[in-house]
């Protein structure tokens, strides 16, 4: 039973991602990339928050800085952009780490706005830098991805970013489901639950929660990587603190420690923000209408799933459709957090 539980979701996510970029319009097509790529970077932050117990308002900043690291390889320095791709996520990995060293030894709400400042310092380099990277203005003329000759645009341009960001996005995920069944992912586990007990229990719980910033970073920095490759211009502008929010709303519709919940939360809210953006653009509608209508749904989401699904939309669909298992969060001491898995 349990093999076959974890083969249908594979599979049924494995045929879902084949089929719709050869059946979607281009319009609808780009909307499933950014998800896609929504999905990679809230898997990272799925992680960092629901198993290590991290809470970061800065994902947004990796993003930009991978994005910005292939854009810079390939343009300027004239890196193959597969090269420069593999290299965003390593980019934004080696920053987080360095940040983290001294942002992981805050805690609670002090933590969240470190995370928060260290964003806000970057687009403002970002910005001032701007004989490398082009200021508010932006980055532009970024190379296509491409392997030598054979570049990847014209008509099936978004369909091979459709496969490039859903499969890393899959990938990522496959990932994180192997991690948390691991030794490391019964420390973060634990970790989760109470840093002071884990800490007790002989857990390396410093060396844990920095090694899980940098990888949640690496997934935004790959997801960066992509998104610049396939819109081919960037600005301080295309990052902006919102997005920050947008994948924390993400991560908690999903469920905080649930690897499979990244890419629920991903495509729920962004598609809800699509068509509340839709609608603001009715004539008659005043000019702000499609921001304040992305403002009010991403607090209008955060309270009722707090309300209503306090744990996210796969922890109550799990806790609703079979018994929980002993190590679940039913079964957990009052007061404590004890993620799943998946």
């Amino acid at each position: 039973m349990r093999i076959a539980r974890s083969i249908g979701p594979a599979t049924v996510a494995t045929v879902v991602i084949l089929l719709l970029p050869l059946a979607l319009p281009e319009a609808l097509l780009t909307i499933y990339i950014f998800i896609g790529l929504s999905t990679m970077v809230v898997s990272g932050l799925s992680l960092l928050m629901g198993f290590a117990g991290q809470v970061s308002l800065g994902q947004a900043a990796f993003y930009a800085i991978g994005a910005y690291s292939a854009g810079l390889l390939a343009r300027d320095l004239k890196l193959p952009s597969l090269l420069s791709l593999a290299i965003a996520p390593a980019a934004a990995a080696a920053i987080a780490y360095v940040v983290g060293l001294p942002l992981l030894r805050l805690r609670g709400h002090y933590l969240a706005f470190g995370t928060l400042a260290f964003q806000l310092i970057t687009l403002s380099l970002i910005g001032e830098a701007r004989d490398i990277t082009g200021g508010d203005t932006g980055l532009t003329a970024i190379p296509p991805l491409g392997i030598g000759p054979l570049l990847v645009e014209g008509p099936f341009k978004s369909i091979v970013f459709g496969y490039l960001a859903w499969g890393l996005a899959l990938l990522s995920l496959l990932f994180n489901a192997r991690l948390v069944r691991s030794r490391p992912g019964r420390a973060l586990r634990a970790l989760a639950t109470s840093e002071a007990g884990a800490l007790a229990s002989g857990v390396p719980v410093g060396r844990y929660k920095l090694q899980v910033f940098a990888l949640s970073a690496a997934y935004a920095g790959l997801a960066g990587g992509v998104y610049a490759f396939y819109v081919t211009y960037i600005a301080p502008g295309s990052f902006p603190l919102v997005r920050s929010i947008e994948f924390l709303i993400m991560a908690t519709v999903g469920g905080l420690g649930s690897v499979w919940g990244s890419a629920v939360g991903a495509s729920v809210v962004f598609l809800v923000v699509q068509i509340l953006q839709s609608l603001g653009t009715i004539p008659g509608m005043p000019l702000r209408a499609p921001a304040v209508f992305s403002y009010a749904v991403y607090g209008s989401i955060l309270i009722g799933i707090m309300l209503l699904l306090p744990q996210g939309v796969i922890p109550a669909l799990r806790s609703a459709f079979r018994v929980p298992s002993s190590g679940s969060a039913k079964n957990a001491e009052p007061g404590t957090r004890n993620p799943e898995p998946v």
